[in-house]
C-alpha cells in the first residue's frame, strides 16, 4: 500500500508514484488496483532514495545508474554460465588426458614384453615357415 512505504520511508505518496511514472519502480498491483510492493521494490526503493537524498544524483541519473545496475548483473550471470561452461570442459579434457596418460603408461610398462611377444611370434612364424616352406601372408609384421 502506497501510504504505508511513503510512511515507512518518510516520503509524500506523490513521489513514489512519480517514481513509478518514470518507470523507476514498478509495483504489481492487486485486483482492487492497489499497489503491493514487494522486498525486491523496497531495496528497490531504499537504494532510489540512498542515489537522491545522500548522493544528489537526479532522477535522470537514477535511471542511468539503476539501469547498468541490471546490465552487469546479467553480465555477470553470463560470466558465471561461461565460467562454468569452461570449467567443466577442462574437467572432461583433463579426464579425457588422464585416460590417454593411463594407456600411455600401460604401454611403457609392457613395452619390454611386447617386443619380446612379437620377437617370439617372428622367430616361431620364421620357424614355421623354413619347416612348411611357405610363408603367412595373413602377418601383419
Amino acid at each position: 500500500m502506497i501510504s504505508a512505504v511513503a510512511e515507512l520511508y518518510d516520503i509524500h505518496p506523490q513521489t513514489l508514484r512519480m517514481y513509478e511514472r518514470e518507470g523507476l519502480l514498478q509495483p504489481n498491483r492487486s485486483e482492487g488496483n492497489t499497489r503491493l510492493y514487494s522486498t525486491s521494490d523496497l531495496e528497490r526503493l531504499e537504494f532510489i532514495l540512498t542515489l537522491t537524498r545522500d548522493l544528489g544524483v537526479n532522477l535522470a541519473g537514477v535511471e542511468v545508474i539503476l539501469n547498468m545496475r541490471e546490465n552487469m548483473s546479467r553480465l555477470q550471470e553470463e560470466v558465471g554460465s561461461l565460467m562454468t561452461y569452461v570449467r567443466d570442459e577442462l574437467l572432461k579434457n583433463e579426464n579425457k588426458l588422464k585416460g590417454r596418460f593411463e594407456q600411455a603408461l600401460v604401454r611403457i610398462e609392457r613395452g619390454p614384453l611386447m617386443v619380446l611377444e612379437r620377437t617370439t611370434q617372428i622367430t616361431v612364424r620364421s620357424s614355421d615357415e623354413q619347416t612348411t616352406g611357405e610363408v603367412d601372408k595373413t602377418s601383419n609384421l
